[in-house]
C-alpha cells in the first residue's frame, strides 16, 4: 500500500499493483465466496446493476436492431430449436444465442427481447427432470447444458425467478450422483470446467458443499489445462515444423482456438478451491505463452481454426474473441489485475467491432490484422474454409452466428464490480450507469460520462440520498502515463498499471474526473513490424473500399434474405503497401491526431455500407471515424499479395527511397480493410 497524495478532504489514494490484495472484510451486500473457497479480489454485480449509456448504449441498440434481435425470426436452427420445444437443432446453438440475448434484453430493458427470452427460458425450466438432467430429450451431451446454465444464472439475477435456480441446483445434484463423463476427445471434456462458472456462482448463494464436490469431480476427471499451459506443446517451433494437429480428436481439440480462449480462465476458476497457487500461475503462463507464440495485435491470439502463429494475416475466429473476453471478465473478478482489464478493453474496442460490420448485420469467421482483401478466395488458414474472411451471415460455419451475441452485453455487465470494503470498482471504462449497495447498504448510482475509448476524459457523477463514506477503486491502465484524477478541483497524479482507491464521505452530485493521456505508442510485431496504439485503440491504415454482395450456397453455410442480412466481399480502392516513416520508439512525435463526434454507428468510417431499416436498403456512410491519426509514410513497391492476403511485412527497417506521403490511420474497429502491422523506416 502506498499513499501518494494527502489531501485535507481526507481522500486516501491506495495503489494496488497488478495482483495485490488489499482486503477488509468480505462484501456484505452481494454473494461472495464462502469457506473453504479463497476469496476473489472483486465481486461481479448482478445483471442489470450496470447499464450502458451514450455511444455504448447505441452499440447495444444496434445489436438489438440487427442479428441478435432478429436471428430467431429467420434462422431455422433457432426457429425450430428443440431448446424451445421444436424438433430442430438440440445441441449448442440455442443456448449460445440465449447467452447473449438474456443480458442484452435486460440491459436495454427491451420488452420485445424479454418476450423472446421467455420463449426459451420457460421450456428450459419445464424440461428439468427429477434426476436433474434438463434440455431437449434428444440431447445426451453435457456440453450445451454448461452454456444453458450460464443463461439461467443471468436470467435469475435479472428476475429472481426461483424456477431457474432450481434447475441449476438439480443439475449439480445430477453431476454428483452420476459417473464422470468428460472425455478428452469431446467438447464436453475439454470444456468441462465451463460448468464451474455456474457452480461457484451457485455455491456463493447456497453454500451447499455438494456443489464443490461436483466441481472437484469435473476438475479431476477432465483435461488438465493447467499442466497444458505450463508445458504448452503448440509453440512457435510447432508452427514452423507443422506439428500443430489440425483435427477434431483429443490432441487437435487442445489446439482449437475457442477451446484455448475458454480454458485460459479454467485454472483461475479452480484456484478458488485448489490448495496451492499453481493454478493462478498457470493463468499467467497461458497468457504469456499465447502472446509469445500466437499473439496478434489487439490482445488476441491466432487460430483459424487451430493455433496458427504470429503472422499478421493468420486469422482469429470470432468465437474465440468473445470467449476470451468472458475469460478475462472472470479473471478480473478473481485477481483484480489491471493487465486483464487492459486486455479486455483491447478485445472489446478493437477485435470485437473489427470482425463485424458497424450495423451489426454481418460478421467474419476469421479476422486478420493485415486485411487488405475480403473475399471467398483461398487463404493460408490452418483449417478453415475459403469463406471465413467475408463479412456475412454464417461464413465458414454457423457457430459464431450463434455465439457472438454475448460479447457486448457481458462486457457492459462487467464494467463495474463490488469490492470487499463495501465500495465499487471501475475495472473497465465505457459510458454507463451503475446502481449498487455500498457501505452499510446505502444505494448509490454512479453515472459515467465519456467518449472512451475514443477520448481519455471520464467523468463520474455520484447520486445518493444522503452523504456516505465508501471507497471507489479506479483502474489506471498500464499505458496511461501521466494520468491524473480530479476530485473537488484538486488534481491527484496516479501511476499506470494500478488501482487508485479513493475513500471519503461522498455527497450527492460529487464529480470525479479521470484524465488518461492518450499518446501514440508502439509495439513491435512480426518481422519487427510496428503496431501503433492510442490508449486502448489499435490504429490501422485507412484503405478505400468497394463493397459487393455475394451469395453463399452450401450444406453448412447459406445466404438468407431477411432485412439487413448480407454477405459482403470488400476490395481495396487505394494503395495499402506503405512503411511508416517514423521512429518506432517515438511515434507520437510524428503524429497529428484529429477527433470527430462519435456517430450513431460508433465503429463506422467513411465509405462503409450500413443498413437502413426505414428504407430497407444499404446506404453509403459519409461520417469519419471518431479518431483519425495522420502520419508520414513511404510506399514499399516490393510488398505485395500472397495467396489472396497481404504478404508478410518485409523486415524492418526497410530500405525504400520513394516520396513521403501522409497516411491516415483509424481505429482497428472502424476498419474493415486495414494494415495494422507496418514495416517502418527512419529518414
Amino acid at each position: 500500500m502506498k499513499t501518494i497524495y494527502a489531501l485535507p478532504v481526507t481522500i486516501i489514494i491506495i495503489l494496488l499493483t497488478a495482483v495485490g490484495c488489499l482486503r477488509r472484510s468480505a462484501n456484505t451486500h452481494y454473494p461472495v465466496n464462502r469457506f473453504p473457497l479463497k476469496q476473489t479480489q472483486y465481486v461481479s454485480l448482478p445483471l442489470g446493476s450496470v447499464r450502458p449509456a451514450g455511444w455504448l448504449k447505441d452499440q447495444l441498440r444496434i445489436q438489438a436492431d440487427a442479428l441478435t434481435g432478429h436471428l430467431d425470426e429467420f434462422w431455422s436452427d433457432l426457429i425450430e430449436s428443440a431448446w424451445k420445444g421444436g424438433d430442430g437443432e438440440a445441441w449448442e446453438r440455442g443456448p449460445y444465442y440465449l447467452d447473449g440475448l438474456v443480458p442484452l434484453a435486460f440491459l436495454l430493458d427491451d420488452q420485445r427481447l424479454k418476450d423472446k427470452v421467455m420463449g426459451w427460458i420457460d421450456p428450459i425450466i419445464a424440461s428439468s427432470r427429477e434426476d436433474g438432467w434438463f434440455g431437449p430429450e434428444k440431447n445426451e451431451d453435457r456440453w450445451p447444458l454448461a452454456v444453458a446454465l450460464k443463461c439461467l444464472a443471468q436470467y435469475y439475477e435479472a428476475t429472481m425467478d426461483d424456477g431457474a435456480l432450481q434447475v441449476i441446483e438439480r443439475y449439480f445434484t445430477f453431476l454428483n450422483e452420476n459417473p464422470p463423463d468428460w472425455p478428452d476427445s469431446a467438447w464436453r471434456g475439454v470444456r468441462a470446467m465451463e460448468n464451474a462458472v455456474t457452480g461457484y456462482w451457485l455455491y456463493r448463494r447456497t453454500g451447499d458443499p455438494d456443489i464443490l464436490d461436483a466441481i472437484a469431480g469435473i476438475r479431476n476427471h477432465s483435461f488438465d489445462w493447467a499442466d497444458y499451459f505450463f508445458e504448452f506443446p503448440w509453440d512457435s517451433s510447432a508452427v514452423a515444423q507443422g506439428r500443430i494437429p489440425h483435427n477434431w480428436e483429443a490432441d487437435g481439440l487442445t489446439a482449437h482456438v475457442v477451446n484455448v480462449a475458454m480454458a485460459v480462465k479454467y485454472p483461475g476458476l479452480w484456484s478458488q478451491q485448489a490448495e496451492d497457487d499453481g493454478q493462478q500461475r498457470a493463468v499467467y503462463e497461458a497468457i504469456r505463452k499465447l502472446d509469445e507464440h500466437h499473439g496478434q495485435a489487439g490482445g488476441r491470439f491466432s487460430g483459424d481454426e487451430h493455433l496458427s502463429g504470429k503472422r499478421p494475416t493468420q486469422g482469429t475466429e470470432m468465437c474465440s474473441v468473445v470467449e476470451y473476453m468472458f475469460s478475462l471478465e472472470k479473471l478480473l473478478e478473481l485477481y483484480g489485475d489491471v493487465s486483464h482489464g487492459d486486455r479486455l478493453e483491447l478485445l472489446a474496442y478493437n477485435c470485437l467491432p473489427g470482425t463485424m460490420t458497424p450495423d451489426g448485420w454481418a460478421h467474419q469467421y476469421d479476422q486478420q490484422s493485415n486485411q487488405v482483401l475480403v473475399s471467398d478466395a483461398e487463404r493460408e488458414w490452418s483449417t478453415n474454409g475459403n469463406t471465413s474472411n467475408i463479412y456475412g451471415l454464417m461464413p465458414n460455419y454457423p457457430c459464431c452466428l450463434a455465439n457472438m451475441h454475448q460479447g457486448w452485453p457481458k462486457f457492459v455487465t462487467h464494467l463495474w464490480m463490488a469490492t470487499h470494503d463495501n465500495g465499487l470498482a471501475a475495472v473497465a471504462y465505457g459510458p454507463s450507469k451503475v446502481t449498487a449497495r455500498v457501505a452499510d447498504g446505502t444505494e448509490v448510482t454512479v453515472t459515467e460520462e465519456t467518449a472512451y475509448p475514443f477520448d481519455g476524459t471520464i467523468r463520474l457523477t455520484l447520486s445518493l440520498g444522503a452523504p456516505v463514506r465508501f471507497p471507489i477503486h479506479l483502474r489506471i491502465p498500464g499505458w496511461a502515463n501521466g494520468a491524473e484524477i480530479i476530485v473537488r478541483e484538486r488534481s491527484v497524479p496516479v501511476d499506470p498499471g494500478t488501482f487508485a482507491v479513493f475513500e471519503k464521505r461522498w455527497k450527492d452530485g460529487e464529480l470525479i474526473e479521470i484524465r488518461l493521456p492518450m499518446s501514440i505508442q508502439s509495439q513491435r510485431r512480426y518481422n519487427d513490424a510496428v503496431t501503433l496504439y492510442r490508449g486502448p485503440l489499435v490504429l490501422s491504415l485507412r484503405i478505400g473500399k468497394q463493397y459487393r454482395k455475394i451469395r453463399l450456397m452450401g450444406r453448412a453455410i447459406t445466404s438468407i434474405d431477411y432485412r439487413g442480412t448480407v454477405d459482403w466481399e470488400i476490395r481495396p480502392t487505394t494503395q495499402w503497401n506503405f512503411a511508416l516513416a517514423v521512429d518506432p520508439e517515438q511515434p507520437d512525435a510524428f503524429a497529428e491526431v484529429r477527433t470527430n463526434p462519435v456517430s450513431g454507428f460508433p465503429f463506422a468510417d467513411i465509405g462503409e455500407r450500413v443498413y437502413s431499416g426505414e428504407s430497407n436498403r444499404y446506404l453509403r456512410w459519409d461520417k469519419p471515424a471518431p479518431v483519425v491519426v495522420r502520419l508520414p509514410g513511404v510506399a514499399v513497391p516490393n510488398w505485395g499479395m500472397k495467396n489472396h492476403s497481404a504478404d508478410d511485412p518485409p523486415p524492418s527497417p526497410v530500405a525504400v527511397s520513394g516520396k513521403t506521403v501522409t497516411l491516415e490511420l483509424v481505429p482497428y474497429g472502424n476498419a474493415r480493410l486495414r494494415i495494422t502491422e507496418f514495416p517502418w523506416m527512419v529518414r
